[in-house]
């Protein structure tokens, strides 16, 4: 009997995992993938999810592999239109920017500190199921099929979760407009340490820093790209903004559309949905990685709790309660950042970005926009 089996070992399962093992308690992480994904997607750590990191002792090294963003700076048609400070944190003034590679290397090393044998690679759950006071995981693992015992589940699996469609079969996605197309290229912009969004008419434009002198690219289109190329993205960004990118030195390239879906319940008798399994945002704004790092800050007391006797049943209403809230928060907030990267006939977008670098001179509104911006 394993006290936590824990599904998928991408940044919110890693973490949770550290958090019960730091606590005490076994766990098995169970992830489908039989190595570690080379593909850097998510990369924006905020103030909140950084100090999370920093309380279970794995942010130090993550900010000395990463970039940190202190403030963005908006243009349009070649044009300086404002700037926003991410400095509202006292102790983490600024988002970190980290390949998510190098985010899941570092957890995944933590967890092997604490127990070498807790990932269980190459197990693809086929089946969740509670018997008398315990939940038993069945899944199809690289030496044939094994059987997992545990006082509880948490489902870690991502956006498209299983388990989430096992308890909540029902749950809908909500589509939207818009599509991207992003690649990480060297960085010759001359921006330093700035995020960067181009709000021209044809659709946004957002540029990140990375390290090692590589910078994030992402275009908004109007419909999905197929076949996604370094040569197409180049040429985007160029009749956009005017930036010439390296297109031999493109090591990351990636096309998505974008849809929500946020579960009206998390916890299921002893399986707790958790990150996008629970509440798929929009990634335009960063925020879906750092939302499931606060769940699991938040949920991990309360599974202690739980394991040392106590009645733990309000603080799981209050669990519920809390982080669909900030779910909701979250995907607003992301809807709202999509709609400001929609295309507008070059006068309209003249006068909403004039109006925009108004609001943005009222200290309450910048205020306002940086603890949206930093998720505070």
């Amino acid at each position: 009997m394993t006290d936590v089996v824990i599904v998928g070992a991408g940044p919110v399962g890693l973490f949770m995992g550290v958090l019960l093992l730091q606590q005490g308690h076994q766990v098995r992480i169970l992830e489908r993938r039989s190595s570690r994904s080379n593909r850097s997607r998510a990369i924006g750590i905020h103030p909140p999810a950084l100090a999370e990191l920093a309380r279970a002792g794995v942010a130090d090294h993550l900010i000395a592999a990463g970039v940190r963003i202190n403030r963005g700076v908006a243009y349009s048609q070649r044009r300086r239109v404002a700037e926003l400070g991410f400095d509202g944190d006292a102790r983490y003034p600024y988002i970190l920017a980290v390949p998510q590679t190098v985010t899941e290397e570092t957890l995944e090393l933590a967890v092997h500190d604490l127990d070498v044998g807790a990932i269980v690679r190459g197990a693809h759950v086929r089946e969740v199921a509670e018997e008398r006071g315990s939940v038993r995981t069945v899944a199809n693992c690289l030496g044939g099929v094994q059987e997992f015992r545990s006082q509880l589940v948490v489902a870690a699996d991502g956006a498209h979760s299983a388990i989430r469609r096992h308890y909540l079969p029902g749950l809908q996605a909500r589509g939207y407009p818009d599509c991207y197309i992003m690649g990480d290229f060297p960085d010759a912009t001359g921006h330093g340490s700035d995020a960067v969004l181009y709000l021209e008419p044809a659709g946004i434009v957002e540029s990140f820093p990375l390290p090692q002198g590589l910078r994030r690219w992402v275009v908004r289109l109007g419909s999905p790209e197929k076949n996604p190329t370094a040569d197409k993205l180049a040429d985007l960004v160029l009749a956009r903004t005017g930036e010439v990118l390296h297109v031999p030195g493109n090591s990351m390239l990636s096309a998505f559309e974008v849809r929500s879906r946020l579960a009206q319940l998390m916890v299921h008798g002893r399986v707790v949905l958790l990150g996008d399994a629970a509440h798929e945002i929009s990634p335009i704004g960063g925020q879906g990685m750092n939302l499931g790092w606060l769940d699991a800050a938040a949920l991990a007391p309360i599974i202690d709790a739980s394991f040392r006797g106590a009645d733990v049943g309000p603080d799981l209403a209050d669990f519920e309660k809390s982080r669909r809230k900030a779910a909701r928060r979250a995907s607003r907030q992301a809807g709202l950042n999509m709609a400001l990267g929609r295309p507008l006939p070059p006068y309209v977008m003249s006068v909403r970005n004039a109006a925009f670098a108004m609001a943005l001179d009222m200290p309450a509104i910048s205020g306002l926009v940086e603890r949206r911006f930093t998720m505070r």
